[in-house]
């Protein structure tokens, strides 16, 4: 599948410049994503490099993972403290809980959408486009297509879903 079966760039370009405002105002870079064009040839030349155990590229005795300053740059995420590993809250909400919270659908609605894929729970990127493309509330349409921008581009696992560590991540 490519990313623009997706339709995420279509989706952007339909949106009309309030909710775009609305956006940039709180993800400031991510929509640029959109518009990277990927060299298949320097992608396929960078496939034998990748190391499916570490999920990373690796180079002789060189791993390329990138910092949590990278992610932070790359999302513009300030919340993030620098001088700490990431780790999960003990008692943080279920994968449910925080759907429920960012795309402000009823507990009913999350709880019949969401799949185990292989060793996650996840939802599908068609729920999902469901709500960006006709939810009431501005916010969660833009708060549920940053969420797919982050799954389907940038921490992409199961092709086509988006996944619970990213919610974890993102809320």
């Amino acid at each position: 599948m490519q990313l623009s079966e997706f339709g995420l760039k279509e989706i952007w370009d339909q949106w009309n410049e309030e909710v775009r405002q609305l956006f940039y105002s709180n993800y400031v870079y991510l929509p640029y994503l959109l518009d990277v064009k990927v060299d298949k040839y320097r992608f396929r030349a960078l496939a034998q490099f990748w190391n499916p155990a570490y999920s990373c590229f690796t180079f002789g005795k060189v791993n390329l993972v990138p910092t949590v300053e990278e992610y932070m740059a790359l999302l513009q995420c300030v919340k993030i403290q620098v001088d700490r590993a990431y780790s999960r809250v003990v008692n943080a909400p279920t994968f449910s809980k925080r759907l429920i919270n960012i795309t402000g659908m009823s507990e009913q609605w999350v709880t019949a959408r969401i799949k185990q894929k292989w060793d996650n729970k996840c939802i599908s990127w068609k729920n999902l486009k469901d709500i960006v493309l006709a939810h009431p509330d501005a916010k969660k349409r833009v708060d549920v297509f940053a969420l797919s921008i982050y799954d389907l581009v940038i921490f992409s696992k199961a092709l086509g879903h988006v996944d619970e560590a990213v919610t974890d991540l993102f809320d």
